[in-house]
């Protein structure tokens, strides 16, 4: 054990964060999770806490992993990671999945092991790791907006489409990360203004399509659109009930919570483990709880904005904002949900909420944040031995 944490390297804070939250999601998951017990199964809630273990503990398996990987290795990876993730997506979409006509091909089944597996997170990771290498390289360049057209936009828009039709919530938040990662990186602002007026059209387009021929695509459009009326409607109706649920939830909670293990509307709450966790947290853990949990993941943004600053090259800074920005954005909007600051959007609570995909993706962006805090470290440790190793990956990224 004394040499796995002597392994350890990169940013202490951030792991020590990444550590709190792992170790805090059990109690609400063991307790949430007992809904699901009772609707899916003999009523045993430690089959469903042994599972969430199980996920944390591939998950920081990769996140060890990833860390020790010098992080320039990400440029030529993401190049090869792009086309895969793309073929994933249209595999993912091929199999047409629907729940009450509404169309739910998210996951996908890995063969011989039996885990779903939700390609539109990996696919956020690899492009805007993808978007950060691009950037770097036309660092310092003056460029037209037509030469970035197909190296760039060509590839967010093929990904992006191919996750809209199944998740819009997803979708903006890739392309708003997208948005924000190129504004850091310099692009030029008249030239994002052009794709953020280009990107409004092709999903009023897209909208409009569906609305008009149903048949073409199951239809998605339906439950945005009732997800954004309900939110508007001051009027409780009956697609208000999870959040109803929430709310009720969250006024239980009062200043100190109900108790560990404690909660009755997680016996009424659809996705109390995994979408609604936040809810069941401020109900046992109260305001104390929920202030704790959001100290967290705000100290998390703080140390990510720290290894962004103190990065050596421009690419590392970039990898940070655009793989570990989203966790806390995504963290964000899953609290605003659950208090109705936000439509419904069926976003998890990064290392929190139940679900495998959730976990190792947040895990992976954090492995790629670590390895790039690390990189002193492994300078120093190349300066000494003397040795320059050469990584093909530079060489690839370099000449496509």
């Amino acid at each position: 054990m004394k040499q796995l944490f002597k392994n350890i390297q990169g940013d202490k804070a951030i792991w020590a964060v990444a550590g709190l939250l792992a170790l805090f999601s059990f109690l609400p998951v063991y307790s949430a999770s007992s809904n699901l017990a009772y609707m899916y199964g003999d009523g045993n809630t430690f089959k469903f806490l042994l599972k969430h273990l199980a996920h944390l503990l591939l998950g920081f398996a990769i996140l060890y992993g990833v860390h020790k990987i010098p992080y320039h290795y990400f440029k030529g990876l993401s190049i090869i990671g792009l086309p895969i993730v793309v073929l994933l997506l249209i595999f993912t979409m091929a199999q047409g999945n629907t729940i009450d006509g509404a169309n739910a091909s998210r996951w996908i089944r890995v063969p011989f092991v039996g885990v779903t597996f939700q390609t539109s997170t990996l696919a956020a990771v690899v492009l805007l790791t993808y978007v950060a290498r691009y950037l770097t390289r036309i660092k310092d360049k003056v460029i037209t907006f037509k030469e970035t057209l197909l190296p760039l936009w060509l590839p967010v828009f093929i990904v992006l489409a191919l996750i809209l039709p199944a998740n819009f919530s997803t979708t903006a938040i890739i392309f708003a990360m997208v948005v924000v990662l190129v504004f850091v990186g310099g692009y030029p602002l008249r030239y994002l203004f052009i794709i953020l007026g280009t990107g409004l059209v092709v999903l009023a387009l897209f909208i409009l399509t569906a609305m008009a021929f149903p048949g073409a695509f199951s239809n998605r459009v339906d439950t945005w659109i009732s997800r954004v009326e309900n939110f508007t409607d001051k009027e409780d109706t009956e697609g208000d009930y999870q959040i109803e649920i929430a709310k009720i939830a969250i006024a239980s909670g009062g200043v100190t919570g109900l108790g560990p293990g404690k909660s009755v509307q997680k016996n009424f709450l659809p996705q109390s483990s995994s979408d609604f966790i936040y809810a069941i947290i401020v109900e046992e853990f109260g305001i104390v709880g929920a202030l704790f949990l959001m100290f967290l993941y705000l100290a998390l943004l703080f140390r990510l904005v720290i290894v962004a600053h103190k990065s050596s090259t421009l690419f590392g800074k970039l990898l940070v904002v655009g793989v570990g920005l989203p966790i806390v954005f995504q963290a964000l909007i899953n609290m605003a949900v659950a208090v109705e600051l936000f439509p419904v959007t069926g976003q998890t609570l990064p290392l929190i909420s139940s679900g495998g995909t959730s976990i190792w993706m947040t895990c992976l962006a954090l492995g790629m944040v670590l390895s790039v805090a690390a990189k002193r470290e492994i300078q120093k440790k190349e300066n000494e031995s003397g040795e320059l190793v050469e990584n093909p990956l530079d060489i690839l990224s370099e000449t496509i």
